[in-house]
């Protein structure tokens, strides 16, 4: 039986699962998308238009073919066949983080499946993830310009943790991008 979501979307053949190879050239697709509509006011137009599905399957390949270690993972969620979503999740990288502080590396969703739910299937089941790997934290930066990802975020409860970084926006050496850090405890 058919089931559907309160607009009258489908959520038949909705599912998270580990990423494989052959996924690595959706996933850089569905970063490319979401880039270009994101990051529009933050990155040059020239760096937008470089960024392509081809581009960045690349490291894609390598985080699902040779993680750097036992505890990465990457998950993608998909809408029947065609990958929609991904999470990237791991040890977090701070200089403050603890050995079971896990973090979300990239959180993305292609904005033509955003609001059908699948951040928060990602966002569920990288919590597993997580806590199968004995954390017991869970970190991730958000540019400040990110604002539905951070309202998803916090929906889930993640809370800003004082923690904030600048750096250069990539391929833009002119551009600065501010991210913010939320954190939760997995209970």
């Amino acid at each position: 039986m058919e089931t559907g979501d309160v607009l009258g979307r489908s959520t038949t053949d909705v599912s998270v699962r580990p990423a494989v190879r052959a996924d690595a050239d959706a996933i850089g697709a569905v970063q490319a998308r979401s880039w270009r509509g994101a990051y529009v006011d933050l990155l040059p137009a020239e760096v937008l238009e470089e960024l392509t599905g081809p581009g960045l399957a690349p490291p894609w390949h390598a985080a699902i073919a040779a993680p750097p270690s036992p505890r990465h993972r990457v998950l993608v969620a998909c809408s029947g066949s065609t990958v929609v979503g991904f999470v990237a999740l791991g040890p977090s990288t701070d200089d403050d983080a603890g050995e079971r502080h896990g973090e979300l590396a990239a959180l993305v969703v292609d904005p033509m499946h955003q609001r059908a739910g699948h951040g928060s299937r990602l966002l569920a089941a990288a919590a597993d993830a997580l806590r199968e790997n004995a954390f017991d934290v869970v970190r991730v930066w958000v540019p400040e310009p990110d604002t539905a990802l951070a309202t998803l975020l916090t929906s889930a409860g993640l809370v800003p943790d004082g923690a904030r970084r600048t750096h250069d926006a990539p391929g833009a050496a002119d551009a600065r991008v501010t991210e913010l850090r939320l954190s939760a405890a997995l209970g």
